[in-house]
């Protein structure tokens, strides 16, 4: 094999087998693919209630909260809910959508979803309204996005860049009709395989026949005066704020302006200790809530690791290698996945064959020990054989005693004549 291919081999292993770095996760940025994948749920929501979903996604801890609420009173919906949770710690574009809650209940069933919903709004609000008219532009294409009892379909040149946008408002300013729909098929044929769109299926009890099969269904319309104060600003490609709007449903929050409308901006103290994806949202909103610099040291992160990390990933993309799509790059591509698999399960099974060998080995070893331990004690149980050749043993030794004993006594008895005598006593 070229040593090109084992590198690549090596690298497909480690890219797809091997956890990365919380922050090089975070830094991630969202291609045209996610991003239309990522909005296909909501981008045919007239464009009031698409605002505040956007907004109130960046505050997803918020989000699962309310949805908790709303599913703990039925029946609540309107301006009446949102003023039952006035007091609630929730951001206001949270406590909106409690006048909704078939789109709360549509939310909780993805709670990664919100999170990557509100981080792509906070770090690229106007790649997501790009996406949203490309999703728009294609149901309309697709025969499924029309003027209907329930909404205006309005295609018109976008204020300032003259674009042609799609706008989607009530029919009845003060009835707003949720849209439910399949994105597989409201779209056409996606454009997208590898990238298929988010489906998040009707919540039980807001399935309304067959015409989803098809198209667009609405449920029953909810009356509304005050709770949604967002709209789509299609030339800036961002969310504004109708203030009057604002300020009569939340009475204890109220915005001090004299405009009538006013750029939407995200609120980092309300975001409840929720972590940023990407440096630049946590640069732009983590010094706005107390104590952030602490929280980074206490999760063990490191000003110049993050700046030299970040520094080549820049390099590397000026010279053209960008890890975070070549990484996505290679999870997304089957023929890719399989060679990387395939290579795993070789290594896994070099791994077991190495093992089975030292067992082999270990096996071997422990059985010449026992053949040199049976040797060793071989005749170990012939007991009796022992004692008698241990017995003739003795007898011997106290036989030669006795005969040694009697010679130096005799000999010993005469002054220094001990050896001749006991010689001549032998003759």
């Amino acid at each position: 094999m070229k040593p090109l291919s084992i590198l690549m081999s090596l690298l497909l292993i480690f890219t797809l087998f091997t956890d990365l770095p919380a922050d090089a996760q975070e830094d991630k940025t969202f291609t045209v693919e996610e991003l239309d994948q990522m909005l296909a749920p909501i981008a045919l929501y007239p464009d009031s209630l698409l605002s505040q979903v956007l907004m109130a996604a960046t505050y997803p801890a918020d989000v699962a909260e309310a949805a908790k609420w709303s599913k703990a009173n039925p029946g609540q919906e309107g301006d009446a809910a949102v003023k039952a949770v006035e007091n609630q710690p929730w951001d206001p574009s949270v406590q909106s959508l409690v006048a909704f809650p078939q789109v709360l209940a549509t939310m909780e069933q993805d709670p990664d979803w919100v999170q990557k919903l509100g981080d792509a709004f906070l770090a690229e609000p106007e790649n997501v309204m790009d996406a949203v008219q490309r999703l728009r532009a294609a149901a309309k294409k697709a025969g499924n996005l029309e003027t209907t009892e329930q909404q205006k379909v309005i295609v018109e040149a976008a204020p300032q860049t003259q674009q042609t946008v799609i706008v989607i408002e009530p029919a009845q300013p003060q009835v707003v009709y949720v849209p439910t729909y399949n994105p597989t098929v409201v779209y056409g044929p996606w454009w997208y395989p590898r990238y298929p769109p988010y489906y998040l299926p009707p919540p039980p009890g807001y399935v309304f026949g067959t015409a989803l099969a098809t198209g667009i269904a609405f449920g029953v319309g909810i009356g509304i005066t005050n709770a949604l104060w967002g709209g789509c600003n299609w030339g800036r490609r961002s969310v504004d704020i109708n203030v009057n709007r604002y300020n009569n449903i939340n009475v204890n929050r109220k915005l001090n302006v004299n405009q009538k409308n006013v750029n939407w901006n995200h609120n980092a103290g309300n975001r409840r200790g929720v972590p940023y994806r990407d440096a630049k949202s946590r640069d732009r909103y983590g010094k706005q809530v107390a104590g952030s610099d602490n929280r980074k040291d206490f999760r063990g992160r490191d000003p110049q690791r993050d700046a030299s990390r970040e520094r080549a990933q820049a390099t590397l993309k000026d010279r053209g290698a960008d890890p975070a799509k070549g990484r996505e790059n290679l999870r997304n591509d089957p023929q890719t996945r399989d060679r990387a698999q395939s290579a795993a399960r070789n290594v896994d099974r070099d791994k077991a064959r190495s093992k089975t060998q030292n067992i082999d080995r270990n096996r071997g070893s422990r059985t010449a020990q026992n053949r040199s331990g049976d040797n060793a004690l071989k005749g170990a149980g012939n007991a009796g054989r022992s004692r008698q050749q241990i017995d003739r043993g003795k007898s011997s030794r106290q036989s030669m005693q006795r005969h040694s004993g009697g010679g130096g006594r005799s000999g010993g008895g005469r002054t220094g004549g001990g050896r001749s005598g006991g010689g001549r006593r032998g003759r």
